[in-house]
């Protein structure tokens, strides 16, 4: 009979094979850890105070902090009340990036956070539910002579969350608020080299626009774009990787085709995942660097969400394939209960997703957190995205127990073997609970390295060696999981090797008896594996 190659190849060549994607494990973290600068870079900015004191402010009008034709500005507004400069007449410019630098398309993308220093004042103190109304413009250029050409305008408005460490008494007056950070922008590419932004906070005491928000003093700006040096070695592992998990795949999915019965599905979902896997691995991200694709971020979005639905998938018809203690089975309707709390969580994540950076293509300004009713509906699609996902993970757990209880059942039959068949099934039972333990290794060291990396300062110093903790994480992870697919494609293809009954009753020492004791009818030799026949007959028991 034929098998898997992972139930037919010994000890020595699986440990072998298994060194070998060890080694690979460590060039991944290594890779990210000492070739790698740190993922991203934060850059503060300060808006500098200009005076638009035209008539008709909604004519188009750009105002340079600095540089060739620099706005005029004020330092405070104090000096804005003595020159009787109104606040519909300030506009906080801010010029990315800062002077003498250019941006750069290897950056991929920019988020921008912004900050607000507002000053209390007995008489101008923020109110309950304070919201701030800002009038914002975004334009490019790529050289510094050139015009500057419109890319967003939008009118947003976000809440105010802060809080004051004093008594609010008139000794305090000046004093800061201590404000929480807010959403201002997300771009998913970096096709120029100069950006500005124009922020205007308009006051209409009428309609109660920008009224009862303090005395802000400063606007301040955090943006976070991707290093270029991670950049190119990200590209560099995706263009690696793409070839390697391809061509194993072509050779597994042609193995399975050489055999004489159909696939069954446990290695049509190991052949779903390994397009899943290259899917994610296309480096289609060197596009961006030539071509302004503001998509590629939710682009990206949707490629790990496949992959992660399709890795989910798969663990689940893995172990029950091999738990066969039901009567259907090798049909993927047998697993829509365990399934579909996947699709569900899938789909309100790809909603969720949509509603954000779906939106923030034509309007990069855009938040679903700065509304009630936004904030209400996204934390709706992810608590019934948790929901599902607990569902998961506990039809997992009671899989993966009945597997093992069934398997080790099973056990208290090899006693009566030879000793032969017996060592020959007890290095079968040990490589798929190897594979088992394999998993949860994967899925554990994805966890901790993700809890490393956020309470870490992102390196580590070893005498001369900076470790760039965060980098090791992205590039260890991702090569962990080629390697994961790249293993199961290789160790579960079908095995060259068959075994007629007079060499397997031969050369293992048994008889009849015993082979029917263990595996159920052999239709012919391309049947079910060995461990999964071996499992199956307590079902039928």
């Amino acid at each position: 009979m034929a098998g898997a190659i992972i139930e037919n190849m010994s000890t020595r060549k699986l440990c072998i094979v298994g060194a070998i994607l060890l080694v690979f494990q460590v060039i991944a973290f290594l890779v990210g850890g000492l070739i790698a600068p740190s993922p991203t870079t934060a850059v503060p900015y300060v808006a500098i105070k200009c005076i638009d004191l035209r008539k008709n402010h909604h004519k188009t009008k750009w105002f340079m902090p600095w540089g060739h034709n620099q706005c005029e500005k004020i330092r405070d507004l104090d000096e804005a009340m003595s020159r009787q400069i109104e606040a519909n007449d300030i506009v906080f410019s801010v010029h990315m990036p800062l002077p003498n630098k250019e941006m750069s398309p290897w950056f991929q993308f920019m988020l921008y956070m912004l900050q607000m220093d507002i000053a209390f004042k007995t008489d101008n103190q923020i109110k309950e539910n304070a919201e701030v109304t800002l009038d914002v413009s975004l334009a490019y250029r790529d050289d510094m002579t050139s015009p500057w050409q419109e890319m967003a305008h939008a009118v947003e408005t976000r809440k105010l969350k802060c809080t004051f460490g004093a008594l609010k008494i008139p000794e305090h007056e000046g004093r800061f608020y201590d404000c929480d950070v807010l959403p201002f922008m997300e771009i998913g590419t970096v096709a120029h080299k100069f950006y500005l932004v124009n922020i205007r906070l308009p006051v209409n005491e009428k309609k109660g626009i920008n009224v009862g928000i303090g005395e802000i003093k400063d606007v301040r700006l955090v943006g976070i774009h991707q290093n270029g040096g991670f950049t190119k070695v990200w590209f560099a592992m995706k263009t690696f990787l793409t070839p390697s998990i391809f061509i194993i795949m072509i050779w597994y999915w042609r193995r399975i085709t050489m055999m004489t019965r159909p696939p069954v599905l446990l290695e049509k979902v190991i052949f779903a995942l390994g397009i899943s896997m290259t899917f994610i691995n296309i480096p289609v991200e060197w596009f961006s660097i030539g071509f302004d694709w503001t998509w590629m971020l939710l682009f990206g979005d949707i490629r790990q969400g496949i992959f992660y639905a399709m890795l989910l998938s798969f663990w689940i018809i893995f172990c029950g394939e091999h738990m066969m203690d039901q009567n259907e089975r090798n049909r993927f309707s047998a697993y829509w209960k365990q399934v579909g709390p996947i699709a569900v969580g899938s789909f309100c994540l790809f909603v969720f997703d949509m509603c954000e950076r779906g939106i923030q293509l034509k309007n990069p300004f855009y938040s679903i957190w700065t509304t009630d009713v936004g904030t209400e509906l996204a934390m709706a699609f992810i608590i019934v995205a948790g929901i599902c996902l607990c569902l998961y993970f506990l039809f997992l757990c009671f899989m993966v127990f009945q597997v093992f209880r069934n398997i080790s059942g099973k056990q208290s039959s090899l006693p009566a073997m030879s000793k032969a068949r017996r060592l020959h099934y007890e290095g079968l039972i040990f490589r798929f609970k190897f594979l088992m333990l394999i998993t949860l290794a994967c899925a554990g060291m994805t966890v901790v390295f993700f809890i490393v990396s956020q309470v870490t300062e992102g390196h580590w110093k070893w005498g001369e060696f900076t470790v760039q903790v965060n980098s090791a994480f992205f590039t260890g992870i991702y090569g962990m999981w080629n390697l994961y697919v790249f293993a199961l494609m290789f160790l579960y293809a079908p095995s060259h090797k068959n075994y007629g009954e007079d060499q397997s009753n031969g050369d293992l020492g048994v008889n009849s008896g015993e082979e029917l004791q263990l595996t159920t009818t052999i239709t012919h030799v391309d049947g079910p594996t060995e461990v999964y026949k071996l499992a199956r007959k307590e079902a039928q028991e």
